[in-house]
């Protein structure tokens, strides 16, 4: 079968390349002729649909039929598999008929110019690479893409790469070098050309290279390019309409699906690319043998908005949008966002098509931007805006039967517009996290505090009165005073001033409550500072 095989080799690859399917075989009534992109040993056993799952299939002369297989199901232009056949058939035919090398050669030549004409009006074309002599021939298709004349464009490699866009010109030709060293098994890239107007638009080129010399070195390649425009321009509108997808690439990343249900409400995965592993831990196998092991991995917490969030779409048909968290096996747990929209088919089945991402970084940047809203830099203390919210809430609770009351402090570190003139700002600000660092170690986990602004600070305590607040201020004076703050080899004394106010079911507003602490600050600091006052 080799020796065959070998002649019927670059026809069966362009087909291939052309459906952009796994594999392509030959056959006639007594056993498969050729085959590309199919081991050899498995193309003499029989042939089924399973997996690779047959795709398309046309017959030829004598008996015979031209086979397309992929690993998953796909629509094949009958059209154009037609056209492939009647070659396939043309070239068996004179195959047979002829006896000498030189006809095969004409009538495989023949049968590339016909295949040239064959795609030409589907918005493919074919290009012929000689790579020694740098020279490069295009299908009329080819230029006709572009909106050149049969006559208009140079056989020069060099010009050709003149149209790529410069900002895919070094992936093109890192990707070409890498197959013509054998490092990939063929060519395969997307990427924009300028057509003859100066405008731009996207194409896939799928190439392999037919001729080595004896070192390996490539001589001759053959490929296609197609007008992809169009499916990029629907990819983009489809980009923008999914949430939290990121400028950054250029195709949906995540896991990709089809999901069935069906209308005894059970369900199964239909379709899952390989990014279930990222997303999930799982092979696309895995997730198909039920969807249990995926519900498995979600949240236990978010389980239930999840189930209902898909059984809300199944019943109103309206699209599924769900962010959830799962635990993966690894012990990681990560955030996924989900978006499918379903349609109802004729026996009551829904499907769904849909994609999930991974939005764990995204989820984290929120979280520390969030953080950030409500954080002093300086001291990693709540800013006063989050701390006030935080003592309207503290108010809000002591009026509900059964809560103790609380203390509300507040400090004022003393002379501090003299620290900053005497050793500078930095100094100044070093001062203001050895406070907030010694305030956080004497506060309990029920507690709470925040930066004011300046060099003013406060405190909430709860289950505390007079008393217990004193104890409190006290201690951290001492502290202050028995931890000093060293600043490039010498010791800046602190002290601090605090003024003390209790809350309790009276206090309606935090600005009054602060206003009382602050009263006591004003006096601690008129007394003559290191001072604790109580309103």
């Amino acid at each position: 079968m080799s020796t065959t095989a070998d002649r019927f080799s670059s026809l069966l690859h362009l087909v291939r390349l052309h459906f952009g399917v796994g594999a392509v075989v030959l056959i006639e009534p007594d056993g498969p002729l050729a085959c590309d992109g199919i081991d050899q040993q498995k193309a003499t056993r029989a042939l089924v649909s399973g997996t690779p799952q047959l795709v398309g299939r046309c017959p030829i002369a004598d008996g015979g039929e031209l086979l397309l297989f992929d690993d998953q199901p796909r629509e094949v232009n009958p059209v154009a598999l037609a056209e492939f056949a009647n070659l396939a058939s043309e070239l068996l035919t004179r195959h047979r008929e002829v006896s000498d090398m030189s006809e095969c050669l004409r009538v495989l030549k023949e049968n590339e110019q016909r295949l040239a004409l064959a795609v030409a009006g589907s918005g493919t074309g074919i290009w012929d690479r000689d790579v020694v002599n740098g020279r490069i021939h295009y299908s009329p298709g080819w230029k006709s893409m572009l909106g050149y004349a049969v006559g208009e464009i140079s056989d020069r490699i060099e010009d050709s790469y003149g149209r790529i866009h410069p900002d895919d010109l070094d992936y093109v030709r890192r990707t070409m070098l890498d197959h013509f060293e054998q490092r990939t098994p063929d060519y395969q890239v997307e990427h924009r050309l300028q057509r003859k107007d100066g405008s731009y638009i996207w194409v896939s080129s799928r190439g392999k290279v037919v001729e080595r010399d004896e070192q390996g070195r490539a001589l001759r390649m053959i490929g296609t390019t197609t007008d992809i425009t169009e499916m990029k321009r629907m990819a983009r509108r489809l980009e923008q309409n999914i949430e939290l997808l990121t400028d950054l690439t250029n195709e949906i990343p995540g896991m990709v699906f089809q999901y069935l249900r069906h209308p005894d409400g059970s369900g199964e995965y239909r379709y899952v690319s390989a990014g279930s592993l990222d997303i999930y831990g799982l092979s696309p196998e895995q997730v198909k043998v039920g969807r249990e092991r995926i519900l498995a991995l979600i949240h236990p917490d978010d389980l239930p908005g999840y189930l209902n969030a898909l059984e809300t779409s199944a019943m109103a048909l309206t699209p599924w949008h769900r962010e959830y968290r799962v635990c993966l096996a690894s012990g990681e747990v990560g955030w996924r966002l989900g978006n499918a929209h379903p349609k109802r088919l004729g026996d009551g089945s829904v499907l769904w098509h849909g994609f999930i991402t991974d939005i764990s970084e995204q989820k984290r940047i929120e979280a520390e931007l969030q953080a950030l809203a409500i954080t002093d830099f300086l001291t990693q203390l709540p800013n006063r805006r989050h701390f006030m919210t935080r003592l309207e809430e503290q108010l809000a609770r002591l009026q509900r039967p059964g809560n103790s009351g609380a203390a509300l402090l507040m400090f004022d570190l003393d002379h501090f517009k003299g620290i900053n003139d005497r050793w500078g700002h930095s100094a100044g600000d070093e001062a203001l996290r050895h406070f907030a660092a010694l305030l956080s170690e004497q506060m309990r986990r029920v507690d709470f505090a925040g930066r004011m602004g300046g060099e003013e600070f406060a405190v909430v305590l709860n289950d505390a009165d007079h008393r217990s607040a004193m104890v409190f201020a006290q201690r951290l004076q001492q502290r202050l005073e028995d931890v000093p703050l060293l600043y490039q080899g010498e010791r800046i004394p602190l002290t601090v001033s605090i003024g003390i106010t209790t809350l309790g079911t009276d206090d309606i507003t935090a600005a009054g409550a602060l206003s009382r602490s602050d009263m006591a600050l004003y006096r601690a600091k008129a007394e003559g500072r290191n001072r604790i006052e109580v309103h």
